[in-house]
């Protein structure tokens, strides 16, 4: 009897760590993706104040590139969500 009670507890306490790691990995994802974006919006206003007749194939870039990361940074809180939840 005392073994299940024990098993009972470690499985408790493993679905509690995965939680944690899922609100972290959320939290993360959210934070690289507004960083990468930041970063590719600062690099882009850098570029076209350079060559400015280049502007509108920065632009598109730039909202491509976001878009990409915004893509993948929702992939991973979906999937931490999941984790969080199920």
């Amino acid at each position: 009897m005392y073994k299940r009670q024990v098993l009972l507890q470690a499985t408790a306490a493993a679905v509690g760590v995965s939680k944690l790691g899922a609100a972290i990995g959320a939290g993360l994802a959210v934070i690289g993706a507004g960083l990468g974006i930041g970063k590719i919006g600062g690099s882009a206003m850098e570029a076209i104040a350079r060559q400015p007749e280049a502007s509108g194939d920065i632009r598109m870039n730039m909202i491509i590139a976001a878009a990409l990361i915004e893509g993948v940074a929702l992939l991973a809180v979906v999937v931490c969500l999941l984790v969080f939840f199920l």
